[in-house]
């Protein structure tokens, strides 16, 4: 069947030598549609019960495949309504998106080789990120981010199925999205992930007790923590 098994067809996004105007018209339009979506709820909603309200008085977070770092800047402002303080790290393999990124540490840098040492993290997080990889890239990509936190991971993708394709294919459609971030967006869900697979992949990747759940069916989510919290 057609979402059985993970697509392996590139996309635009994949280009590190495409022109910088178009990059940066795409991935603004990639943020204009995870505004629409919320993309930044996930977290909010789920990181401070996990955690702790006094783990989230102080964080500082690095955001794997950071891309504008969109998402960073719509959990500090969040957090600090709450008066709690989020500090960014941004890291991304594309420098020309991270030229647009807040004054949050922008780093160049690949997510299997995390340029950072042992423990640097309170958390570290990843949205829309992982699907862009193979299996094999993946557990070495959970494994660097479980490497480099201290305490806790928070990986965010997409979910693989024929409802949310659906629903995407309609809502880029009638948001009148640039031709190319519509067709990525519908291979991303072909490139997505059933829950088997993560927790698969997360023993694979020498992650103990990781939770893997979905998000209102479109997203799926793996967390861990290092501490006993």
């Amino acid at each position: 069947m057609f979402f059985n098994e993970r697509s392996t067809q590139a996309e635009s996004f994949d280009k590190l030598d495409r022109p910088a105007v178009e990059t940066e018209v795409a991935f603004r339009e990639l943020d204009r549609l995870n505004r629409f979506f919320r993309f930044q709820h996930a977290f909010a909603s789920r990181l401070p019960p996990w955690l702790g309200r006094d783990r989230c008085r102080y964080l500082k977070i690095l955001d794997v495949g950071a891309g504008t770092g969109f998402l960073g800047k719509k959990l500090s402002a969040w957090a600090r309504e709450q008066g709690w303080n989020w500090h960014f790290t941004n890291l991304d393999l594309n420098p020309v998106v991270l030229k647009s990124c807040p004054p949050a540490d922008p780093v160049v840098g690949s997510a299997l080789d995390l340029p950072f040492a042992n423990g640097s993290f309170d958390l570290v997080i990843a949205s829309q990120m992982t699907h862009h990889l193979t299996n094999a890239e993946i557990t070495t990509h959970w494994r660097e981010a479980w490497r480099v936190s201290n305490d806790a991971i928070f990986i965010c993708d997409i979910h693989r199925n024929a409802g949310l394709y659906a629903l995407l294919w309609l809502t880029t459609l009638l948001l009148g999205t640039e031709r190319s971030v519509r067709e990525d967006a519908l291979i991303s869900v072909k490139r997505g992930f059933h829950q088997g697979e993560w927790r698969e992949l997360a023993a694979r990747a020498g992650i103990p007790k990781a939770s893997v759940w979905l998000y209102y069916g479109t997203r799926i989510v793996l967390q861990a923590r290092k501490s006993a919290g």
